[in-house]
């Protein structure tokens, strides 16, 4: 008798990976999703439930009389599936957000210094007060119901955190406010804070394998949490001259303070913070490598969201919120330039760069600036 496999979600953008590689270990897929998102690439021997998993009332009667040797949660409501699924799987892998359970950066419990930069497994302030961050609250009380599951003997549990996903069929991609504007020969584009932001990122066709490497290590990976990452984080300013150069575009990089610069605040996905995580846990437990290196994956990206353009004003650019207001933002660079113009008119006298140690050229010699002018 075949394995069973019953994948909740399975239409995104990894989804499809995920399946495939299933059926080459010789499971019986069913996936189970809203039926709002079909996706094509989904092998035609896969069954298909249709119901939301968001609610223990169309989740239950959908899985009534079934037992599966693995669940993999990509969707819905975790602790509505922990609580439907316990006693009808050996095995739940748990598929969702990498740091987005951290607590608030004023949050003192991250010490006297504040919440530092880098989150990793190890490193993160779980949110304890659902007055503060209702979504992150709920996060960790999905996750310990999980692990609670776990320590009880429902089944064997795994957790992999994803931070924002890029790649073919991407629900809201933040690549394509820089595609777009490229396409429409934009000269300028506004970037805040001199586009310095760090956002780790995670290739979806890359995240795939680290699930079916879950599956197939189900000792090594019982009862851990692991994150899954490119394995290099790059500045937005590189992201958007490597996105441009793809397409054969140069753009004038417009450098604004945050509070100013909002034609950029979409591609932020609204935050200005650094968003910043590793994958080390699961690269040294599992072996997990990266299939598609960044520059590859994100051409990948660039090509995709050629041939599958949203349409102007449509649902994709209404989820992205980018108005692509270009009028607006004209009038807002050519008011930034009068403002920059006149700041940089404002005489500041300032020392030169100097090396703080000394570089003596006869014995004895005190440190000193060495013929470094003002500037």
């Amino acid at each position: 008798m075949s394995k069973t496999a019953l994948v909740i979600g399975g239409t995104g953008p990894s989804g499809p990976k995920i399946v495939r590689g299933l059926l080459e270990r010789g499971y019986d897929v069913t996936i189970l999703h809203g039926g709002q998102h079909e996706n094509g690439a989904i092998p035609p021997e896969v069954q298909h439930i249709h119901a939301d998993p968001h609610f223990a009332e169309t989740l239950l009667p959908a899985v009534e009389g079934r037992h599966d040797d693995l669940v993999l949660a990509q969707y819905g409501r975790l602790k509505t599936i922990v609580d439907v699924v316990s006693g009808r799987t050996p095995r739940l892998i748990a598929i969702g957000g990498a740091t987005g359970l951290a607590a608030s950066t004023a949050d003192p419990g991250w010490g006297p210094i504040g919440k530092p930069a880098l989150l990793t497994e190890h490193r993160i302030l779980p949110e304890h007060d659902i007055e503060k961050n209702k979504i992150a609250y709920r996060m960790v009380e999905a996750q310990n119901h999980l692990f609670s599951a776990h320590r009880h003997g429902a089944f064997s549990a795994t957790y992999l955190g994803y931070p924002p996903l890029y790649g073919p069929n991407q629900l809201a991609p933040q690549d394509w406010t820089v595609v777009r504007r490229a396409l429409d020969g934009r000269a300028t584009l506004v970037l805040p804070d001199g586009g310095l932001r760090l956002e780790t990122r995670a290739y979806s066709q890359n995240v795939a394998n680290a699930v079916l490497l879950a599956a197939d290590k189900p000792e090594e990976s019982a009862g851990k949490r692991y994150i899954v990452t490119d394995p290099h984080t790059y500045t937005m300013r590189q992201r958007v001259e490597y996105i441009a150069s793809l397409l054969g575009h140069t753009f004038e990089i417009i450098d604004l303070p945050w509070e100013l610069a909002r034609p950029a605040h979409p591609l932020y996905r609204h935050i200005r913070d650094h968003s910043l995580t590793d994958s080390m846990l699961i690269r040294a437990e599992l072996g997990y490598t990266d299939e598609f290196a960044p520059a590859d994956a994100v051409k990948s990206t660039v090509e995709w969201l050629l041939e599958n353009r949203p349409e102007p004003g449509g649902a994709v650019e209404n989820q992205i919120g980018d108005p692509f207001d270009y009028d607006a933002e004209d009038r807002l660079v050519h008011v930034a330039r009068g403002a920059l113009g006149t700041i940089a008119e404002t005489p500041f006298e300032l020392p030169a760069a100097a090396h703080q140690y000394r570089h003596p050229k006869k014995p004895g010699e005190k440190w000193a600036r060495q013929g470094a002018e003002k500037k």
